[in-house]
């Protein structure tokens, strides 16, 4: 047994460090965290604010590995990462295998290579408590905001739901930018380009350098160009520099992966740890955009090796950030002699942190911007061309050029020809465009990291779990945004006459971009009203900044939590007992067949319109809700138009045939059998012609694709992806495949493998009673209906054997678990019926379908 131990927080660190020590090192993983707050009740003690850690189920068989590694190593070296979660898992390891000091040092390093690890062992130090405290405040006050803010909106608004401190302040930003949108009044300007001809016959591009607010004025100005003798009034050259930005910071990173790669916030984290594991980057949770001395002279060395001596400018980058956590560098290659990896998906990313890091010490780009002014001294307004040389490309050589989110396609700067003052222009056509203003743009993934950092919101280990986790709670979401149409005008001036059409642009829409869901919306509205204070973006900020303190040791944590409690509980407490409902209710107007009310809410199911109140001696008719209409947006008539649905149509193949709404959106209805309307498409506009085609589409998807030993297998997309289905099994198919394309060697590669290990599930089953014993990851358990039990050991305190399980009665299992919930076998209380709303109604089934006006 090796003389040291070292343990690490991942599999694949614990890998690549173990290359660089030799045989006097043994390199084990902790898997993360061993320990936490307890999954179930609030682990804190309200009246001390000590935390109630455990070692979690799953990490049980792991501490235990642990224990014994440790007793047999002189000397235990925690080398989890370099930021105040990875300092606490350092501090939960050392308490939990009860390390001394004398026999265990902590080592820190940035970047997996064999000089930094070494480095780290000849320069050990011991755990920063206040970096581990500054860890234990966030995670307690953030359980604490969780459990006392959710089961206020379990009463309040809608069962199950939950309320965080950082995520709610996220939600808060994409409602808020969605009302921002929705309020917005479009207002209209004619704009005028022109194309206009040299005596070279080389073509301007150049626009008016007025807008006209109103269509008469734009005609107007037309009707003067008409015939007019157009020239150069003015050459204006300017030389101008462009400067590469700094190195990647976490944030950095993640919105320069979005705009170049597509890549989402927990993809572009996910594919970094790995690069950081695999020793390529450096540490990738930084808010640092420093540089140490030896990167600099690696990346100078490099970029003289390949562009030569003029593109080389070394410098270093000061952090703008105050709230700067730890002293990392910027992330950046571990060596930029090696410029791609294997890994393509990887090696995209890597790329991009590459020649962002090169970029960085590199000259200035030298362009030469040119602005021709295009007009007429009778002309009350004159249009402008704009254009740009690069005249030494500089640092573009290694990053290039990339368009930003929210560049206007209208400001491409172009290459002009060469003019002279005074020279004689024809012009080809002049065009005055109605363009209407755009509302703020709603956030993507990167863009709602920049807000969160500009805010001072979260920090670089936060924001990947905080977008991902209001789109698990589903406050937010992705879904697309359905264009609408308008008219707009256009008026275009020729050699001969003066031409005007209308137009129709398409406006409104959106795709991959955050949308609040009706729940999100009227989670926030209630929030905002009842705890403004903690969904305050000052607020908010000043708690961050409190952690900052703490991990100085600038404050003390525990007086922080206390100072936070003390006004957080009784406004919990006040919220609970004195609030009303929210449900986002809103009356839309009167249904003209019945006379009563129409209103929309948040309901049981989720987001409805219903017909007639609660208290009306006749109880409400209901309808959901499609997946594209909103509680706060939806009319009248769209509600009404609702309550039309399901309806019937002919029967097809001797089956009926249904058009639906259900949980997952528009459906039409075979028999039994659910098929979704693609998206976009209006149930109410499905006839039976349409119907019978989105069958036809289903059969031959369902279509077996293979048979395995005489039955049928098909395969189809679902939640979690491509799958296979065999008899009743569906079975996912991995990316190794090529699913497309499945040869019957890997179907049967892939059923025998599911029914293998389904086979080696179960020790033993008593379906009846929902109780069985299975196979888990880290052995055996037993399962009654959702939950989990331990298996305890036998009398001579030995683990129970699978043949010995197999021989378990069920007496037996159900005292093991009785002893584990004393009331899982006991008979649940009734619910009173009478409490109950009624459950959602739809409307008779017609005959034929409703045609769309």
């Amino acid at each position: 047994m090796s003389k040291n131990l070292v343990i690490v927080e991942s599999p694949a660190k614990a890998k690549t460090i173990q290359k660089y020590l030799g045989k006097d090192f043994d390199v084990k993983s902790s898997f993360g965290h061993i320990r936490d707050l307890p999954k179930k009740g609030m682990g804190i003690d309200l009246n001390t604010f000590t935390p109630e850690y455990e070692v979690s189920v799953d990490k049980k068989k792991i501490v235990t590995e642990l224990k014994a590694a440790v007793k047999k190593a002189e000397m235990v070296w925690l080398a989890s990462d370099e930021d105040r979660e990875g300092e606490a898992i350092a501090w939960h390891l050392a308490q939990e295998l009860k390390l001394k000091d004398e026999n265990s040092k902590r080592i820190v390093f940035h970047e997996i290579t064999k000089n930094a690890i070494l480095k780290a062992i000849e320069n050990p130090r011991t755990i920063d408590q206040n970096l581990v405290n500054a860890q234990q405040a966030r995670r307690i006050l953030d359980r604490i905001v969780g459990f006392e803010m959710s089961p206020v909106l379990w009463k309040k608004v809608k069962v199950g739901l939950s309320a965080g401190r950082v995520q709610s302040v996220a939600v808060r930003l994409v409602v808020e930018r969605e009302l921002e949108i929705r309020n917005f009044n479009s207002k209209s300007t004619f704009k005028l380009e022109g194309v206009f001809i040299n005596n070279d016959q080389h073509e301007i591009a150049a626009k008016l350098k007025k807008d006209f607010a109103k269509e008469k004025e734009a005609e107007e100005f037309l009707t003067q160009c008409k015939g007019a003798d157009f020239k150069v009034l003015n050459v204006e050259t300017k030389p101008g520099t462009r400067t590469a930005s700094a190195p990647f910071t976490t944030s950095t990173l993640q919105q320069e992966a979005s705009n170049r790669l597509g890549y989402g916030v927990t993809g572009t984290m996910r594919a970094a740890q790995r690069l950081y594991e695999e020793g390529y980057i450096t540490y990738m949770r930084t808010d640092s955009v420093n540089l140490s001395q030896d990167a600099i002279n690696g990346a100078k060395a490099q970029i003289i090796s390949e562009y030569g001596e003029e593109y080389s400018n070394p410098r270093n980058y000061k952090t703008k950030s105050a709230s700067a956590q730890e002293a990392h560098e910027a992330i950046r290659p571990t060596d930029f002699s090696v410029k791609s990896i294997g890994d393509v998906q990887l090696n995209k990313l890597y790329q991009l942190i590459y020649k962002r890091t090169l970029a960085s010490q590199m000259s200035n780009a030298k362009i030469e911007k040119t602005v021709i002014e295009i007009g007429n001294e009778k002309l009350p307004h004159h249009f402008e061309a704009q254009g740009e040389v690069i005249v030494f490309d500089g640092f573009l050589k290694a990053y290039g050029i990339v368009k930003a989110e929210d560049d206007d396609e209208e400001n491409n700067e172009k290459l002009l020809p060469k003019v002279k003052v005074g020279e004689a222009l024809d012009y080809k056509k002049i065009e005055a465009t109605e363009k209407f203003s755009r509302p703020p743009a709603r956030y993507t993934e990167a863009g709602l990291v920049k807000k969160l950092e500009e805010l001072g919101i979260g920090r670089p280990s936060t924001y990947a779990p905080t977008i991902q986790t209001i789109q698990n709670r589903e406050y937010v979401d992705k879904r697309e945004i359905i264009p609408q149409e308008r008219e707009i005008m256009k008026m275009t001036l020729g050699k001969s006459d003066l031409k005007k059409e209308v137009l129709t642009e398409k406006f409104g829409g959106d795709k991959n971009k955050f949308v609040p869901t009706d729940i999100g919306e009227v989670v926030n509205e209630f929030l905002t009203e009842n705890f403004a204070e903690i969904l305050d973006y000052g607020f908010t900020a000043k708690v961050e900044q409190d952690f900052d303190h703490i991990a100085n040791g600038d404050e003390k944590w525990k007086e922080v939590l206390q100072g936070f409690y003390k006004d957080f509980h009784p406004r919990i407490e006040d919220v609970e007992e004195n609030a009303d409902r929210a449900t986002g209710e809103r009356i839309l107007g009167v249904d003209p067949k019945t006379g009563k009310n129409v209103l929309t809410r948040i309901g049981r199911f989720g987001p409805m319109v219903q017909i007639g109140e609660q208290d009306d001696e006749e109880k409400p008719v209901f309808a959901s809700l499609m997946a594209s209409q909103n509680i706060a947006t939806i009319t009248l008539e769209e509600a009404l138009e609702l309550f039309k649905i399901p309806f019937d149509l002919e029967n097809f193949e001797g089956q009926t045939v249904t058009i639906g709404v259900g949980r997952f959106g528009p459906y039409v209805k075979w028999g039994e059998t659910f098929i979704s309307i693609p998206r976009g498409e209006d149930p109410l506009s499905i006839t039976q012609e349409r119907a019978e085609e989105i069958i036809k589409e289903k059969k031959i998807a369902d279509a077996p694709i293979a048979s395995f030993k005489g039955e049928p297998v098909t395969k189809g997309t679902g939640r979690f992806g491509p799958f296979i289905k065999y008899q009743s099994i569906f079975i996912n198919v991995p990316k190794k495949y090529d699913f497309e394309n499945l040869s019957q060697s890997d179907i049967n590669e892939l059923i025998e493998a599911k029914l293998e290990k389904e086979a080696n599930r179960y020790i033993q089953q008593w379906p009846e009673e929902k109780i069985s014993i299975e196979n888990a990851r880290w052995g055996p358990i037993v399962k009654h209906g959702k939950n989990i039990f331990k298996i305890p050991k036998t009398s001579k305190d030995e683990k129970f054997t699978a043949e010995e399980l197999a021989d378990v009665s069920l007496d037996e299992v159900k005292k093991w678990i009785t002893a584990q919930d004393k009331n899982a076998f006991k008979e649940k209380p009734k619910k009173k019926v009478a409490a109950k709303k009624p459950a959602a109604k739809k409307a008779p089934a017609k005959k034929a379908a409703p045609k769309k006006k």
